[in-house]
């Protein structure tokens, strides 16, 4: 081999006794520079490596980030669309229950526009806001009603509360469950059933589930319903003062016995009838559940 080829290190290595010893060692060139090369391609791998790596973390951070951000958007998304229907639906029933109690409202909205922006937690506030605003009114007109005896009240009859509004079991028997639209109300057979406030009679005769029904329409989308009933005492349009009798306890139609269904509709909604029967005098007598 060439001398050129080799690399030459020297050491010296110094004893206790101050002697000094030179020792040579040879190292091919060819090998000192395979091994500078792996090195240096091992440090770049590494370094690529580790760029990668890091590179793959910062993705995956930013892709988790726009999913929280994608289901925070459509989670807001759906309560705005909510809130909205909510809305719409509390202010028609707010506009006919103003009609319907003789507040006078601004018959054209004030003109508005301007650029259109996201609705944002801002937006979303401010939407909260305005259906506070509308609640409020809507009670306002709600009171005035009542006041007028538009509101259903008054019992519609001398009874026990049994089933309540919701969930039940069938009560023909059997594992499943059903949804009750109502508040049924235990009574002796032919017991007088009154109207729970002033309205017009939307509907008398026999319908599935109800039996001998009379529905009462007492304006701005607000209905009574009493069900099952033996007789019928009033006629399809008659206009019906408050306390005054519709009919008497049956048990026609799907029933198990003697009780009147009662039922409080908003805008064909069926809502629970118990918060109204409890604006009452009449303390109900409620049966203990086990």
């Amino acid at each position: 081999m060439a001398k050129e080829d080799r690399f030459y290190a020297f050491i010296i290595a110094h004893t206790s006794r101050s002697r000094a010893r030179v020792q040579r060692i040879r190292v091919e060139k060819r090998l000192v520079t395979v091994v500078c090369i792996a090195l240096l391609l091992l440090g770049v791998g590494l370094f690529y490596g580790l760029y990668g790596l890091t590179q793959h973390v910062s993705h995956l951070r930013i892709e988790f980030e726009n999913q929280r951000l994608r289901a925070e958007n459509e989670r807001q998304r759906k309560e705005l669309e909510k809130l909205n229907n909510r809305v719409e639906k509390v202010e028609d029933t707010s506009r006919k229950l103003a009609e319907k109690s003789g507040v006078v409202e601004q018959p054209n909205p004030p003109g508005t526009g301007g650029p259109a922006l996201p609705l944002d937690e801002m937006g979303l506030a401010a939407l909260t806001a305005k259906m506070g605003r509308l609640e409020e009114d809507l009670r306002a007109y709600e009171a005035i009603l009542r006041q007028r005896g538009y509101t259903p009240t008054l019992w519609p009859v001398d009874g026990t509360l049994e089933g309540g509004f919701g969930g039940r079991r069938n009560p023909f028997g059997g594992s499943g469950y059903e949804f009750h639209t109502g508040q049924d109300i235990e009574a002796p057979w032919g017991a007088p059933v009154i109207a729970g406030a002033s309205g017009k009679v939307a509907f008398v005769g026999w319908q599935n589930g109800y039996g001998q029904l009379v529905v009462v329409d007492h304006g701005g989308g607000l209905t009574t319903r009493y069900g099952h009933l033996s007789h019928i005492d009033v006629e399809l349009n008659q206009t019906v003062e408050r306390a005054q009798l519709l009919g008497k306890v049956g048990s026609t139609g799907r029933s198990t016995g003697p009780h009147l269904h009662y039922e409080v509709r908003i805008n064909d909604q069926a809502v629970d009838p118990l918060p109204y029967l409890l604006l009452s005098n009449k303390v109900a007598t409620v049966p203990a559940t086990n």
